[in-house]
């Protein structure tokens, strides 16, 4: 069973949690129905997409099946929508669980979280479905992993190459690295990058513990941080959006909330003991 927590998105469903709830428990009998005995491969490629339909597919013919010699499973969660995401994850041949309403991206992860935890996997990769993310690099995010050396790898564009000209967006990233590497006692310099590699067992440890509906990047590394797992970084590629705009809203909006969602996950879990 997939676990909950947390307000969403909606305005209705924050009003009703139980609303949420059933969502993604009949979302779950409709994806059963549709794999049945479904097994993942050792790493999944996890991508969480709303709206998406115009990029999807691009990321998708890129997703790699085998990296550092595991096989791959691509695993695409549909956040509600009023596209045909969910058509052209489907015909990609990607397991795709399809929730019926638009829950948020926190909700969304944790929903494939869940799966990976349950159905086997032993690494997650997530990456964007709006072709940000370069799926070519899964293998130079995961070889961490794969090498013992860490926990959760966090792409840095500021090591490798932000090709994007938001030079406001660029100031943001920066703040935000320098308060969470305060935060964690360590040195990162892309906190909000949502293209990371991570270890199922730190997973299990942590996923139970999110309940940001939005900007779930700051909550489950400070939560992994604090609980102390082990975070690396490794350069990669950050592209423009194939297509549309952002749903982050504007600039300052996206950095009032996101700063909300650090300084309020950090209190919540100053105290946090460490994993055994």
């Amino acid at each position: 069973m997939i676990a909950l927590g947390g307000a969403t998105s909606s305005a209705s469903i924050r009003t009703d949690p139980d609303r949420a709830r059933r969502v993604i428990e009949a979302s779950r009998r409709e994806f059963d129905q549709r794999h049945p005995d479904v097994k993942l491969s050792p790493v999944v490629g996890l991508i969480c997409a709303y709206d998406e339909e115009d990029n999807i597919g691009a990321v998708l013919a890129g997703m790699p099946t085998e990296a550092c010699g595991l096989a791959v499973t691509t695993l695409v969660v549909v956040d509600g929508g009023t596209d045909k995401t969910d058509q052209v994850a489907k015909d990609s041949g990607a397991v795709t669980f399809v929730l019926s309403e638009n829950l948020g991206h926190g909700y969304a992860l944790r929903v494939g979280y869940a799966l990976c935890i349950e159905l086997g996997a032993q690494y997650v990769v997530t990456l964007d479905a709006d072709g940000q993310n370069d799926p070519g690099e899964i293998p130079v995010m995961l070889q961490p992993l794969v090498d013992d050396e860490a926990d959760f790898v966090v792409a840095s564009r500021v090591l490798g190459r932000d090709t994007t000209t938001d030079r406001f967006r660029k100031a943001g990233v920066r703040v935000f690295s320098l308060l969470m590497s305060g935060m964690g006692r360590t040195k990162l310099t892309d906190t909000s990058n949502g293209y990371r590699a991570l270890r199922v067992s730190m997973l299990d440890d942590v996923a139970h513990r999110l309940v940001q509906p939005q900007y779930q990047t700051a909550e489950l590394l400070i939560i992994a941080m604090k609980r102390g797992w082990r975070v690396t970084e490794r350069p990669t590629v950050w592209l423009p959006r194939a297509s549309g705009t952002t749903k982050k809203g504007k600039n300052w909006l996206f950095g009032v909330r996101y700063g909300r969602v650090v300084f309020g996950t950090w209190w919540k879990v100053r105290r946090e003991p460490r994993h055994s």
